[in-house]
């Protein structure tokens, strides 16, 4: 089992920042690529950014692209995602993700098999 915890969430003015992390616990952490997705009220949940193992290979959807950075540090079993000029269709539930998976991040979260329980980031104009 692996239980995965969020925090970092909050309410900030546009073109502000956070950071989001997310504490991973019960399994192996630093074999398995991790992801960032989120849901907007009214909305689907939709990938934000995926980061392999190693950390090699980060891909994002295009909205963050530029400013948004998935990282992770394997010692504290944690991934991060800094959150520079963000815009008010950021707000959204930020959710992170584990696929026990090692090749290629994937980008469905059909593929992912844990979950978080979210935290919210609210962006006022």
């Amino acid at each position: 089992q692996v239980q995965l915890v969020e925090s970092g969430g909050g309410s900030v003015q546009a073109g502000g920042s956070l950071r989001l992390s997310c504490a991973a616990s019960g399994r192996t952490f630093s074999s398995y690529t991790m992801a960032w997705f989120r849901q907007a009220p009214g909305k689907e949940r939709e990938f934000v950014a995926a980061i392999s193992w190693s950390g090699v290979t980060t891909p994002y959807a295009d909205s963050v692209k530029g400013r948004f950075t998935i990282s992770r540090d394997n010692a504290k079993t944690t991934v991060y995602l800094q959150m520079n000029s963000l815009k008010p269709e950021d707000t959204a539930v930020y959710y992170c993700a584990l696929d026990l998976w090692v090749g290629v991040p994937r980008l469905s979260e059909i593929e992912y098999d844990y979950w978080g329980q979210g935290t919210q980031v609210t962006v006022s104009s």
